[in-house]
């Protein structure tokens, strides 16, 4: 068996509706919807980049990391696809999912039991930030954004933003920890909300990495 293939939310593509590897999911799925299928040597998320982060958790939490293979189909705009290449194309998407083989990348964290796959944003931001022990904010900035570091590095990419009338400065760094202390700013991962604001936010590059499948 090639995998098992989660067909996120409401998923409606052709070529992945006609499969029998097909497994219909909710949207962010869960343990009641994921682990059971933890057994296969890969799962393929059909979904969103909240979908694959998801499905990363739980493969964290059931220290699957190391043995599960991860591919991605991305139905919307994906922040994971632009940072590690992936086809945005369907038919090509899923064809390197199921078949191509296993690149891992870093696997961020954050202190509050979430991971990132792709983007995060705290916005607006005032107070202190740490990129590791350098200090890289001291103020305020218009958003504070996250990736894994698509060079590998330490894990993570962070960029500090600030607007100003004609365009914007910013301040990158990549380091393995980034800790912030602020006023209440909102944090958004992967699309996805956190439900309250948030006076400290820490993202961290797990130990294992996350075995994405980014090629043939």
């Amino acid at each position: 068996m090639r995998g098992i293939v989660l067909a996120c939310g409401n998923t409606q593509l052709p070529m992945i509706a006609q499969r029998d590897d097909v497994v219909a999911v909710p949207a962010r799925p869960g343990k009641d919807h994921v682990d059971h299928h933890l057994d296969a040597p890969r799962l393929v998320v059909a979904g969103t980049d909240a979908d694959l982060a998801a499905v990363a958790l739980r493969l964290l939490r059931k220290e699957k990391l190391g043995s599960v293979a991860l591919g991605y189909v991305p139905v919307a705009d994906s922040s994971v696809a632009a940072l590690w290449g992936l086809s945005t194309d369907p038919a090509r998407a899923l064809d390197v999912a199921l078949n191509g083989d296993v690149d891992p990348v870093p696997l961020v964290r954050d202190d509050v039991g979430g991971v990132l796959v792709g983007l995060g944003v705290l916005s607006p931001v005032r107070g202190v930030g740490y990129s590791d022990a350098d200090n890289v904010l001291r103020g305020q900035a218009s958003r504070v954004e996250c990736t894994p570091d698509p060079d590998g590095g330490l894990g993570l990419e962070i960029r500090i933003v600030n607007k100003r009338l004609f365009g914007s400065k910013v301040r990158v760094s990549k380091p393995r920890a980034f800790q912030l202390g602020c006023l209440p700013t909102t944090v958004v991962q992967d699309g996805v909300k956190h439900p309250r604001p948030m006076d400290k936010w820490t993202w961290y590059r797990h130990t294992e990495d996350l075995r994405l499948v980014r090629g043939l």
